[in-house]
Protein backbone atom coordinates (compact mmCIF):
# COMPACT_ATOMS: atom_id res chain seq x y z
CA UNK A 1 0.00 0.00 0.00
CA UNK A 2 1.28 3.55 -0.92
CA UNK A 3 1.77 6.18 1.58
CA UNK A 4 1.71 9.47 -0.16
CA UNK A 5 0.12 12.54 0.77
CA UNK A 6 -2.17 14.60 -0.62
CA UNK A 7 -0.08 15.65 -4.56
CA UNK A 8 0.79 18.87 -5.58
CA UNK A 9 2.16 19.97 -9.03
CA UNK A 10 1.14 18.27 -12.30
CA UNK A 11 0.45 15.01 -13.30
CA UNK A 12 -1.26 13.06 -16.34
CA UNK A 13 -4.34 10.74 -16.65
CA UNK A 14 -3.98 6.74 -15.71
CA UNK A 15 -5.09 5.23 -19.14
CA UNK A 16 -4.49 1.57 -20.54
CA UNK A 17 -3.43 2.70 -23.51
CA UNK A 18 -0.83 4.19 -21.99
CA UNK A 19 0.44 1.65 -19.60
CA UNK A 20 3.38 1.00 -21.29
CA UNK A 21 4.89 4.16 -21.46
CA UNK A 22 4.42 4.90 -18.02
CA UNK A 23 6.12 2.20 -16.80
CA UNK A 24 9.36 3.35 -18.94
CA UNK A 25 8.94 6.87 -17.87
CA UNK A 26 11.60 8.66 -16.33
CA UNK A 27 11.23 9.79 -12.34
CA UNK A 28 9.64 13.03 -11.48
CA UNK A 29 8.25 13.26 -15.30
CA UNK A 30 4.86 13.90 -13.62
CA UNK A 31 3.98 14.64 -9.82
CA UNK A 32 0.86 12.30 -10.01
CA UNK A 33 -1.16 10.36 -11.66
CA UNK A 34 -4.71 9.99 -12.19
CA UNK A 35 -7.01 6.98 -12.50
CA UNK A 36 -10.99 6.15 -12.57
CA UNK A 37 -11.40 3.53 -9.71
CA UNK A 38 -14.71 2.57 -11.74
CA UNK A 39 -12.67 0.88 -14.41
CA UNK A 40 -9.86 -0.88 -12.00
CA UNK A 41 -12.32 -2.29 -8.68
CA UNK A 42 -11.81 -5.95 -8.97
CA UNK A 43 -9.01 -6.12 -12.21
CA UNK A 44 -6.53 -8.27 -11.79
CA UNK A 45 -3.62 -9.88 -13.40
CA UNK A 46 -1.07 -7.95 -15.54
CA UNK A 47 -2.79 -4.98 -15.24
CA UNK A 48 -3.39 -5.06 -11.89
CA UNK A 49 0.54 -5.86 -11.10
CA UNK A 50 1.32 -2.75 -13.31
CA UNK A 51 -1.29 -0.20 -11.68
CA UNK A 52 0.81 -1.47 -8.39
CA UNK A 53 4.21 -0.63 -9.79
CA UNK A 54 2.93 3.11 -11.28
CA UNK A 55 1.37 3.33 -7.55
CA UNK A 56 4.79 2.42 -6.04
CA UNK A 57 6.37 5.51 -8.41
CA UNK A 58 3.72 8.04 -8.25
CA UNK A 59 0.65 9.13 -5.75
CA UNK A 60 -2.66 8.19 -7.23
CA UNK A 61 -5.70 10.30 -7.16
CA UNK A 62 -9.00 9.05 -8.62
CA UNK A 63 -11.40 10.67 -10.57
CA UNK A 64 -15.13 8.50 -10.65
CA UNK A 65 -17.15 7.91 -13.89
CA UNK A 66 -19.96 5.95 -12.60
CA UNK A 67 -21.66 7.38 -9.65
CA UNK A 68 -24.42 9.63 -10.67
CA UNK A 69 -24.51 12.32 -8.15
CA UNK A 70 -27.11 13.94 -9.56
CA UNK A 71 -29.68 11.04 -10.53
CA UNK A 72 -33.08 9.91 -9.30
CA UNK A 73 -31.99 6.61 -8.48
CA UNK A 74 -30.58 5.49 -4.85
CA UNK A 75 -26.33 6.04 -5.04
CA UNK A 76 -24.68 2.58 -5.90
CA UNK A 77 -23.45 1.80 -2.48
CA UNK A 78 -21.63 -1.56 -3.59
CA UNK A 79 -19.51 0.77 -5.74
CA UNK A 80 -18.91 3.48 -3.22
CA UNK A 81 -18.02 0.62 -0.72
CA UNK A 82 -15.19 -0.56 -3.31
CA UNK A 83 -14.01 2.78 -4.24
CA UNK A 84 -13.64 3.39 -0.72
CA UNK A 85 -11.44 -0.16 -0.58
CA UNK A 86 -9.71 1.10 -3.46
CA UNK A 87 -9.01 4.40 -2.28
CA UNK A 88 -7.55 2.97 1.23
CA UNK A 89 -5.41 0.38 -0.59
CA UNK A 90 -3.83 2.84 -3.22
CA UNK A 91 -3.55 5.83 0.19
CA UNK A 92 -5.42 8.22 -2.23
CA UNK A 93 -6.10 11.76 -0.55
CA UNK A 94 -8.19 13.21 -4.25
CA UNK A 95 -11.27 11.60 -4.91
CA UNK A 96 -13.52 13.44 -7.28
CA UNK A 97 -16.84 13.11 -8.50
CA UNK A 98 -19.01 14.97 -11.69
CA UNK A 99 -21.87 17.34 -10.87
CA UNK A 100 -23.61 15.53 -13.18
CA UNK A 101 -25.92 12.62 -13.38
CA UNK A 102 -25.56 9.08 -15.76
CA UNK A 103 -27.79 6.56 -14.95
CA UNK A 104 -31.71 5.98 -14.31
CA UNK A 105 -32.63 2.59 -14.21
CA UNK A 106 -28.99 1.78 -15.91
CA UNK A 107 -26.16 3.79 -17.07
CA UNK A 108 -26.55 6.15 -19.77
CA UNK A 109 -23.33 6.01 -20.82
CA UNK A 110 -23.04 10.21 -20.80
CA UNK A 111 -22.69 13.47 -18.20
CA UNK A 112 -25.58 15.15 -18.05
CA UNK A 113 -26.28 18.22 -16.65
CA UNK A 114 -28.30 18.36 -13.65
CA UNK A 115 -30.95 21.63 -13.94
CA UNK A 116 -29.74 24.56 -12.03
CA UNK A 117 -32.89 24.40 -9.43
CA UNK A 118 -33.02 25.00 -5.59
CA UNK A 119 -34.51 21.86 -5.27
CA UNK A 120 -31.78 19.92 -7.51
CA UNK A 121 -29.20 21.73 -5.03
CA UNK A 122 -30.85 20.04 -2.11
CA UNK A 123 -30.91 16.56 -3.83
CA UNK A 124 -27.17 16.63 -5.50
CA UNK A 125 -25.72 17.91 -2.18
CA UNK A 126 -27.77 15.44 0.61
CA UNK A 127 -26.34 12.82 -2.29
CA UNK A 128 -22.87 14.16 -1.90
CA UNK A 129 -22.96 14.09 1.53
CA UNK A 130 -23.87 10.44 1.88
CA UNK A 131 -21.16 9.72 -0.33
CA UNK A 132 -18.29 11.47 1.80
CA UNK A 133 -19.89 9.45 4.77
CA UNK A 134 -19.61 6.50 2.90
CA UNK A 135 -16.12 7.19 1.78
CA UNK A 136 -14.92 8.22 4.90
CA UNK A 137 -13.02 11.61 3.45
CA UNK A 138 -14.12 14.86 1.17
CA UNK A 139 -14.32 14.66 -2.34
CA UNK A 140 -13.87 17.10 -4.95
CA UNK A 141 -17.21 17.69 -7.43
CA UNK A 142 -16.34 18.70 -10.99
CA UNK A 143 -17.64 21.31 -13.35
CA UNK A 144 -19.10 19.43 -16.02
CA UNK A 145 -19.50 20.73 -20.03
CA UNK A 146 -22.76 20.47 -21.03
CA UNK A 147 -24.45 22.45 -24.43
CA UNK A 148 -28.48 22.31 -23.57
CA UNK A 149 -29.64 22.71 -19.69
CA UNK A 150 -33.09 21.17 -18.92
CA UNK A 151 -33.90 24.42 -16.59
CA UNK A 152 -31.77 27.09 -15.16
CA UNK A 153 -34.16 29.20 -12.14
CA UNK A 154 -30.36 30.18 -11.18
CA UNK A 155 -27.03 30.51 -13.41
CA UNK A 156 -24.57 28.07 -13.65
CA UNK A 157 -22.03 29.49 -10.89
CA UNK A 158 -24.74 30.27 -8.36
CA UNK A 159 -25.79 26.94 -8.97
CA UNK A 160 -22.09 25.13 -8.52
CA UNK A 161 -21.72 27.53 -5.54
CA UNK A 162 -24.86 26.83 -3.45
CA UNK A 163 -23.90 22.76 -4.41
CA UNK A 164 -20.72 23.53 -2.86
CA UNK A 165 -21.87 25.11 0.45
CA UNK A 166 -24.65 22.91 1.08
CA UNK A 167 -22.34 19.27 0.89
CA UNK A 168 -20.02 21.00 2.17
CA UNK A 169 -17.52 19.89 -0.45
CA UNK A 170 -14.62 20.74 -2.68
CA UNK A 171 -14.33 21.98 -6.12
CA UNK A 172 -12.62 20.26 -9.46
CA UNK A 173 -12.17 23.18 -11.78
CA UNK A 174 -11.77 22.18 -15.16
CA UNK A 175 -10.73 24.99 -16.95
CA UNK A 176 -11.44 23.33 -20.34
CA UNK A 177 -14.83 22.74 -19.63
CA UNK A 178 -15.01 26.24 -18.06
CA UNK A 179 -13.57 27.99 -21.14
CA UNK A 180 -16.00 25.76 -23.54
CA UNK A 181 -19.09 26.75 -21.22
CA UNK A 182 -17.89 30.57 -21.71
CA UNK A 183 -18.09 30.42 -25.00
CA UNK A 184 -20.97 27.87 -25.81
CA UNK A 185 -23.18 29.66 -23.28
CA UNK A 186 -21.96 33.46 -23.51
CA UNK A 187 -20.43 34.13 -20.38
CA UNK A 188 -17.16 35.26 -18.88
CA UNK A 189 -15.14 33.12 -17.94
CA UNK A 190 -13.08 35.22 -15.65
CA UNK A 191 -15.80 36.85 -13.71
CA UNK A 192 -16.46 33.00 -13.28
CA UNK A 193 -13.57 32.67 -12.10
CA UNK A 194 -13.45 35.82 -9.64
CA UNK A 195 -17.26 34.34 -7.94
CA UNK A 196 -15.32 30.80 -6.89
CA UNK A 197 -14.94 30.42 -3.13
CA UNK A 198 -10.92 29.85 -3.44
CA UNK A 199 -11.12 27.49 -0.01
CA UNK A 200 -13.29 24.87 -1.87
CA UNK A 201 -10.95 24.80 -4.97
CA UNK A 202 -8.38 21.71 -4.52
CA UNK A 203 -7.63 20.32 -7.79
CA UNK A 204 -7.57 21.65 -11.72
CA UNK A 205 -8.33 19.63 -15.02
CA UNK A 206 -7.17 20.70 -18.30
CA UNK A 207 -8.03 19.38 -21.65
CA UNK A 208 -8.19 19.60 -25.67
CA UNK A 209 -11.35 20.68 -26.90
CA UNK A 210 -12.88 20.66 -30.93
CA UNK A 211 -13.65 23.80 -32.13
CA UNK A 212 -16.63 22.95 -34.47
CA UNK A 213 -17.25 26.77 -35.04
CA UNK A 214 -16.27 30.57 -33.55
CA UNK A 215 -19.32 30.32 -30.88
CA UNK A 216 -19.16 26.12 -30.48
CA UNK A 217 -16.58 24.31 -29.08
CA UNK A 218 -16.71 20.31 -28.36
CA UNK A 219 -15.17 18.70 -24.77
CA UNK A 220 -13.16 15.59 -26.55
CA UNK A 221 -9.83 14.81 -24.48
CA UNK A 222 -8.36 14.06 -27.89
CA UNK A 223 -6.38 16.77 -28.41
CA UNK A 224 -4.13 19.14 -27.45
CA UNK A 225 -4.76 21.76 -24.86
CA UNK A 226 -5.79 24.99 -26.95
CA UNK A 227 -3.92 28.46 -26.70
CA UNK A 228 -7.13 30.47 -24.99
CA UNK A 229 -7.01 27.16 -22.27
CA UNK A 230 -3.52 27.81 -21.72
CA UNK A 231 -4.23 31.68 -21.00
CA UNK A 232 -7.53 30.79 -19.30
CA UNK A 233 -5.30 28.40 -16.81
CA UNK A 234 -2.70 30.84 -16.48
CA UNK A 235 -5.56 33.62 -14.66
CA UNK A 236 -6.78 30.32 -12.57
CA UNK A 237 -3.39 29.56 -11.19
CA UNK A 238 -3.04 33.44 -10.46
CA UNK A 239 -6.58 33.65 -8.59
CA UNK A 240 -6.03 30.12 -6.79
CA UNK A 241 -2.62 29.70 -6.55
CA UNK A 242 -1.09 26.41 -8.00
CA UNK A 243 -3.49 23.86 -7.32
CA UNK A 244 -2.60 20.60 -8.68
CA UNK A 245 -3.30 20.25 -11.83
CA UNK A 246 -4.25 17.13 -14.26
CA UNK A 247 -3.87 16.64 -17.65
CA UNK A 248 -6.39 14.65 -19.20
CA UNK A 249 -6.37 13.19 -22.28
CA UNK A 250 -8.38 9.81 -23.57
CA UNK A 251 -8.07 9.09 -26.98
CA UNK A 252 -5.90 9.95 -30.39
CA UNK A 253 -2.83 9.81 -28.16
CA UNK A 254 0.37 11.14 -29.25
CA UNK A 255 4.18 10.22 -28.36
CA UNK A 256 4.42 10.31 -24.62
CA UNK A 257 6.86 12.81 -24.75
CA UNK A 258 3.98 15.52 -26.38
CA UNK A 259 2.02 14.81 -23.04
CA UNK A 260 5.17 15.61 -20.46
CA UNK A 261 5.70 18.60 -22.61
CA UNK A 262 1.58 20.07 -21.65
CA UNK A 263 2.48 18.82 -18.57
CA UNK A 264 6.17 20.59 -18.30
CA UNK A 265 3.82 24.07 -19.36
CA UNK A 266 1.50 23.28 -16.67
CA UNK A 267 4.47 23.32 -14.29
CA UNK A 268 5.70 26.53 -15.36
CA UNK A 269 2.61 28.40 -15.33
CA UNK A 270 2.34 27.20 -11.41
CA UNK A 271 5.63 28.52 -11.09
CA UNK A 272 4.78 31.88 -12.32
CA UNK A 273 1.81 32.28 -10.32
CA UNK A 274 3.52 31.30 -6.76
CA UNK A 275 5.57 34.60 -6.67
CA UNK A 276 2.31 36.66 -7.29
CA UNK A 277 0.49 34.60 -4.75
CA UNK A 278 3.27 35.50 -2.34
CA UNK A 279 2.96 39.05 -2.77
CA UNK A 280 -0.65 39.35 -3.01
CA UNK A 281 -0.99 37.72 0.52
CA UNK A 282 1.96 40.25 1.65
CA UNK A 283 0.32 43.78 0.49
Amino acid sequence: MSTFTSPSGAGLGLRRALLGDLLEMAPGAVDFLECTPDNWIGVGGVYAEHLDRLAARHPITCHGLSLSLGGPQSLDLDLLRGTRRFLDRYAVAIYSEHLSYCSDSGHLYDLLPIPFTEEAVHHVAARIRQAQNELGQRIAVENISYYAAPFQAMSEIDFINAVLVEADCDLLLDVNNLYVNAINHRYDAEKFLAALPAQRVTYLHVAGHYDEADDLKIDTHGAAVKPDVWTLLHQTYQRFGPVPTLLERDFNFPPLSELLAEVEQIKQLQQLACPVILEARHA
